[in-house]
């Protein structure tokens, strides 16, 4: 299977759902995640220019360890707008060109505005992509497949539907998150946060509720022929 994770920063993907990738690469699928901001403003001191750099190949790092293939739509941080159309015609392109049989997601009422206009970017461009006139740069038509909300930061107002044991790859899903020094270290040295450490007891807290060692959770997007009587997570 074709697998693509659609997220608004470089180091979402391995907060919420990277352990559930890996197991996605181990069962042989292939998988692409998709950042929509280069995330140029998550520094309080590298500037933007040079902070969108470090994230770039923070985030190839991170996918490399996994063998996961990383691009960047390009805009900035909170330069992303559901109703803006040069978002979703990028990201409907991305979907043309990848393809997929399903995909990952923010949650429509996570915490802050860029995850937010991404949920429903990759709503609006899902079906856009399927459109054979819908004028934009890839002329191939992509398939309507169900799309996945991956949880919430700390979890806050997620109900899960699904969840995925992750107790296999709890590690590489910490290696993957630690690739994204600027952020992790930012944090624990002027923040006093283990941003890894948070992520650890989410995922073990996560287990906790469906009887393994360390899970993620998910929900299914509910609407027309987002459905799937399949099992499409790992």
């Amino acid at each position: 299977m074709k697998v693509l994770a659609i997220s608004a920063h470089p180091d979402d993907v391995e907060i919420a759902c990277s352990g559930t990738l890996c197991k996605c690469v181990q069962r042989g699928d292939r998988v692409t995640v998709c950042h929509m901001s280069n995330g140029n403003l998550g520094h309080r001191i590298i500037p933007p220019e040079e902070l969108a750099e470090i994230r770039k190949e923070e985030a190839r790092l991170a996918g490399a360890l996994a063998g996961i293939k990383v691009i960047c739509a390009g805009f900035g941080d909170l330069d992303l707008f559901d109703e803006d159309r040069r978002c979703r015609d990028r990201l409907t392109d991305i979907i043309k060109e990848e393809d997929p049989d399903f995909i990952i997601t923010h949650d429509p009422e996570d915490y802050m505005p860029d995850h937010v206009a991404v949920s429903k970017l990759a709503f609006d461009a899902s079906f856009a992509a399927t459109l054979p006139n819908y004028p934009n740069s890839v002329k191939r038509v992509a398939r309507a497949v169900p799309i996945f909300y991956m949880d919430t930061l700390a979890g806050v107002n997620f109900l899960p539907e699904y969840y995925v044991d992750i107790t296999s790859s709890i590690e590489m899903k910490l290696k993957m998150l630690e690739c994204h020094q600027s952020q992790l270290h930012w944090m624990r040295e002027h923040d006093g946060i283990d941003f890894a450490d948070m992520v650890r007891v989410c995922s073990k807290y996560r287990g906790f509720q469906c009887g393994v060692g360390y899970a993620e959770a998910f929900r299914l997007c509910k609407a027309y022929l987002k459905g799937t009587a399949k099992r499409l997570l790992p």
